[in-house]
């Protein structure tokens, strides 16, 4: 028997999709209503409420249907592979692939997107994600800074139920409603309205443009855009309208320009997967590897796309030991450490390759750090560290659970030193996956190790949001996969 691996895979994304989106549904207490009131005019009554029912609302049970009638296709075409060629089955599961990721992601942000158009802007939407930063955007237009501002006379008031700190302070970086601004101007002068989502949705279909193309196999192809595109916490965040897959975007792009210029110095064919050989630059005055300027334009591409990334959220930045590392990996040589009489020249040539990154920093964040950098540190760090005035509250799904357990703090908005816990166990994870990336310095280690450091630092902090395990999931599948070895 033919194993379709790819098959069994889809099978279980698209149920656990489906049933995700259903359980959500369930803390939407009004949108029957709502989605009877968003499709009146052109739904025939009748057909309305014979598809309604408890569980889910008649729209969605509609986008439910034609993905299970995509996947059985997908199905289909898998039993017809030996009728068909190479070619045209990879073409029609992946076409079958994308297909059921509008329908099942594309297809629900509309519906939230529609339903709170008609309702009100708190509603079927993620507080941060798209409401706050849709303010500041309107801070931005106005002349004030969001870090200096605050959000209780806003629509974020009304959203949540307890502890609503993030009315004191924006979490984020410049970028995060920068780069939104002139869509936000041509949305309101087209559709006399905005949602924050507009633009993730098509960072997001980006995504997967983009990661297809790093995969280096067929199979490979189809496995990155199912496992990325149906993400079951990260498509989640991006129908809902959590950031993170922003991020994700800036850094992938990065990656993909990194790939582009491995190609023009290794002069191989776009989905070479071999990295240049390791040599020892003791005076620094040249390379194993000639430079040439198309080179030299993607690698300040790639550059700049990190920079962006590390200018939204510092989670970005948690990639810069490995990126680094991975600029320098035809000059580092076969030790762990380089002697001392190597450094300088090593932070040299990193500086001749990473400038671009200072530069966007600079450029994006610099105004905001001088016009008021208490504010910028107190919105972005402190809050998130306990530190603030009125801090982030500590929750989630790692070890600050055992802390509220054993009564370690008396509430939740109570300091704890977890800096002392992100320290002790992510040094050694980041001296661990650099030792490992040292050994085989590609594209893949690098996002691997940027998974590892980041997920246990996560994990040892005051909050690890289940957002953040579909933002590491979505870099674990481009580390597994951009990177494997062969072709077909």
């Amino acid at each position: 028997m033919r194993k379709s691996f790819d098959v069994l895979l889809l099978f279980i994304l698209v149920m656990a999709r489906i049933r995700i989106d259903t359980l959500a549904d369930l803390v939407l207490p009004n949108r029957h209503a709502d989605v009877r009131r968003l499709v009146e005019g052109w739904w025939p009554v009748s057909s309305f409420n014979l598809l309604e029912e408890w569980l889910s609302d008649p729209v969605t049970l509609m986008l439910i249907s034609t993905a299970i009638t995509l996947l059985i296709g997908y199905v289909l075409v898998d039993l017809l592979t030996d009728f068909l060629s190479q070619q045209t089955s990879y073409r029609l599961k992946l076409g079958l692939i994308y297909s059921i990721v509008v329908v099942l992601v594309f297809g629900k942000a509309f519906l939230l997107i529609g339903l709170r158009h008609i309702t009100e802007p708190s509603a079927y939407t993620h507080d941060g994600g798209v409401i706050q930063t849709e303010v500041t955007i309107d801070y931005f237009l106005s002349g004030k800074s969001p870090y200096i501002e605050n959000y209780l006379d806003t629509a974020m008031a009304t959203w949540g139920i307890e502890f609503r700190t993030a009315l004191h302070h924006y979490p984020y970086l410049p970028w995060t409603f920068v780069f939104p601004t002139p869509f936000y101007l041509l949305s309101q002068a087209t559709l006399g309205w905005y949602d924050q989502r507009f633009i993730y949705l098509v960072l997001f279909g980006l995504t997967l443009i983009l990661a297809q193309s790093l995969a280096p196999t067929r199979s490979d192809k189809l496995m990155i855009v199912m496992l990325m595109g149906l993400n079951p916490i990260l498509a989640s965040d991006v129908i809902f309208g959590q950031n993170d897959s922003f991020i994700l975007f800036w850094i992938l792009l990065g990656v993909w320009f990194l790939r582009l210029r491995d190609n023009a110095l290794l002069g191989t064919q776009a989905d070479s997967l071999h990295p240049p050989a390791s040599s020892n630059l003791a005076d620094g005055s040249s390379s194993s590897i000639q430079q040439t300027p198309k080179a030299t334009r993607y690698l300040i591409l790639a550059n700049l796309a990190y920079g962006l990334a590390c200018a939204s959220k510092p989670t970005a930045w948690f990639l810069a030991p490995f990126w680094a590392l991975y600029l320098l990996k035809d000059n580092w040589g076969d030790q762990f450490i380089p002697p001392p009489s190597q450094w300088l020249t090593l932070f040299k040539l990193l500086m001749q390759r990473v400038w671009p990154i200072f530069i966007v920093m600079l450029v994006v964040v610099g105004p905001w750090a001088l016009w008021s950098p208490d504010a910028l540190i107190d919105d972005v760090w402190r809050w998130s560290s306990g530190t603030a005035d009125v801090p982030y509250q500590i929750r989630g799904w790692g070890l600050s659970n055992f802390v509220l357990a054993f009564q370690l703090v008396p509430d939740r908005l109570a300091f704890w030193p977890f800096w002392a816990t992100e320290i002790l166990l992510a040094t050694p994870i980041l001296l661990l996956t650099l030792w490992r990336q040292r050994r085989s310095n590609n594209l893949g280690q690098m996002l691997y190790g940027h998974v590892s450091l980041l997920f246990v630092f996560f994990y040892s902090s005051r909050f690890l949001n289940e957002n953040y395990l579909g933002y590491l999931a979505g870099f674990l599948i481009l580390a597994v996969l951009i990177d494997d070895e062969g072709t077909e």
